[in-house]
């Protein structure tokens, strides 16, 4: 696996290696250099510990995430899937977790670790403009690959494959560094088939490329296929899962992420050698922030199920009012997970027309599929998350808005 040349892990000089060799020798140097206040008993009375600075969050904490991930998480589906163990329980290793403060931080530390300037990522298509505006922030290109629907969402590996070969035949196209996988993805709602992730490992495997796992939707399953898995814990090529507690607490303004790293021992030694110098550089998590994590663990799996039972109450909403629709014209797409659904409507309507009429003549609102690079017109994505009245009434404003706009 290569890695960007922007991070230094040159050797270390020699006063840093005899002061290994002393901590290996068991000999305590006094630090004439150490400006850790808080190790010299200047911690403010609010914030009594001891400062840690390890650059992959509070150990204390990681280990807390370690044994609920290693006890199923907010799911309770248990550690491992395809790649992984399940049956004889692989657990965590909280040395393998870096804990940041969200899953858009991990994409900025993981394009520096992964991409010099002018190397790309792979992203989806449909998918969520973040990773798009976060490559061009970091000078990543980011490069799409296509989902195709036809009664579900499929990966389109073929044209992953021309993308990848290209990378490596054609001069001009950009290095690929990273394949990015949303499972589920937004707005489409598709988990990474079993046989699309052996195809994907086993290609990235060949490409020399990572793979970048955002699961933060992973736990509101709505309409899924059988088989589906986390990536998180996959052996067969670098993977970076991601994840955090704005989508499994529905907290967003619970600014805590993190990334677990697996794969080949080789690489994924490297690459954390190489993280770490990224996380040292942007310092660790807030112990403030670190010390809430178990106590916020213990409120996962009940929030969790909360917000899965509005969603899932919302979508059977939504198919009760469609079918009954006298039109017929409106329909919604496969979801097999996540908390947003894309609603298709007749392509002769715009997309951004119906919007205005929504907003003009029906106090609503909603995202047209254009903002999601949806490949035709006749989308709009519509979240499962309000009120179950609020969310009925927008359904009914969205079928009113649609008659008048074919009469």
């Amino acid at each position: 696996m290569r890695f960007s040349h922007r991070v230094d892990t040159s050797r270390p000089n020699a006063i840093s290696l005899a002061e290994q060799q002393a901590r290996c020798d068991g000999v305590t140097l006094t630090k004439l250099n150490d400006s850790n206040p808080t190790r010299h008993g200047l911690a403010p009375a609010g914030v009594p510990g001891v400062y840690e600075a390890n650059p992959r969050g509070q150990s204390a904490a990681r280990r807390a995430l370690a044994d609920f991930l290693s006890a199923g998480g907010a799911d309770g589906a248990g550690v491992g899937g395809v790649g992984g163990m399940r049956d004889g329980v692989r657990p965590v290793d909280p040395d393998r977790l870096y804990l940041l403060s969200s899953t858009s931080e991990a994409y900025s530390w993981l394009m520096k670790l992964l991409c010099d300037p002018g190397d790309a990522v792979l992203a989806p298509k449909p998918g969520y403009p973040l990773i798009e505006s976060i490559a061009r922030l970091e000078n990543v290109e980011a490069v799409e690959y296509s989902q195709v629907y036809d009664g579900s969402w499929m990966i389109d590996i073929a044209e992953i494959e021309e993308l990848l070969d290209a990378s490596v035949t054609d001069d001009e196209a950009p290095d690929i560094r990273a394949l990015v996988l949303i499972n589920p993805n937004n707005p489409t709602g598709s988990y990474v088939k079993p046989e699309e992730r052996r195809r994907l490992v086993e290609l990235c495997a060949r490409h020399d490329v990572a793979i970048i796992a955002d699961e933060v939707f992973y736990d509101y399953a709505l309409e899924p296929f059988d088989g589906n898995a986390r990536l998180a814990g996959e052996c067969g090529v670098l993977t970076f899962a991601l994840d955090g507690f704005s989508k499994m607490l529905a907290a967003p303004h619970a600014k805590v992420g993190w990334i677990r790293v697996s794969g080949p021992d080789d690489d994924v030694a490297e690459a954390m050698a190489r993280l770490d110098v990224i996380a040292d550089n942007f310092l660790p998590m807030s112990d403030i922030i670190a010390d809430r994590i178990p106590d916020l663990l213990r409120d996962a799996v009940a929030q969790t199920g909360r917000v899965r039972k509005r969603i899932r109450a919302n979508l059977a909403t939504l198919h009760a009012l469609l079918d009954g629709d006298e039109l017929g014209v409106v329909n919604v797409l496969r979801a097999e997970g996540g908390w947003n659904v894309l609603v298709r409507f007749p392509s002769s309507i715009d997309e951004s027309e119906l919007v205005l009429s929504l907003i003009r003549g029906h106090h609503a609102t909603a995202q047209p599929g254009f903002f999601f690079d949806m490949t035709a017109n006749g989308y709009l994505a519509v979240s499962l998350l309000p009120e179950p009245d609020v969310f009925e009434a927008g359904v009914r404003a969205i079928l009113a808005a649609v008659r008048e706009a074919l009469a």
